[in-house]
């Protein structure tokens, strides 16, 4: 499974048709709609706003009114092809005035997406965890260095040091000297070597 590094836009042109393309990393549907509602209420003159989203399992594509088959699905289909996962991909088109066919169509829809992808780099999501950690203070260089190449969401200062990160499975056992609870699994950005 892969998603995209940064969300990106791109205007792609055939035959007068301008395709206005969006893709967003996405972590859940309440994100989905209100990009859409916020793109529709910036877009009120487009011709259609086609899209298709991957969350996790929870799949949806929409025509917008295009012939049935040749924008959401042929969106669909790229992401698929791509491996990607929690991505929102849009493509707000405004007609040209000439018509381009459901070949034509299924085609722009498609490279409209290829395209996008082009300007932002996909990695690999791997089994992790989300952790607390609480430690003394006389701990926390040592904890600091070990979790220097993972994400730290959080570092509160009380009585302890609580630590929220996350962090791929397999370094798990890294922490074995510290207090922690793994919060729930998630899937997190490999990590280069």
């Amino acid at each position: 499974m892969k998603i995209i590094k940064n969300n990106v836009k791109n205007i792609y042109e055939i035959k007068k048709s301008k395709f206005i393309t969006y893709l967003y990393k996405i972590n859940d549907l309440d994100e989905v709609n209100n990009i859409l509602s916020n793109l529709r209420n910036q877009y009120n003159d487009a011709t259609h706003i086609c899209y298709a989203y991957k969350l996790n399992g929870q799949v949806k594509c929409s025509d917008d009114n295009e012939p049935s088959g040749t924008a959401g699905i042929p969106i669909l289909e790229v992401l698929n092809k791509n491996d990607l996962d929690y991505i929102l991909a849009i493509v707000i088109r405004y007609f040209g005035g000439i018509k381009l066919g459901a070949g034509g169509l299924v085609r722009s829809y498609s490279n409209s997406i290829i395209e996008a992808l082009k300007l932002t780099e996909i990695v690999n999501l791997v089994p992790g965890y989300k952790v607390i950690i609480e430690t003394d203070y006389s701990n926390t260089k040592k904890l600091d260095y070990i979790l220097k190449d993972e994400v730290i969401i959080d570092k509160q200062f009380n009585d302890k040091v609580k630590y929220i990160i996350e962090i791929d499975k397999e370094k798990i056992n890294n922490l074995s000297e510290f207090n922690y609870i793994i919060e729930k699994e998630i899937m997190i950005q490999e990590k280069k070597s």
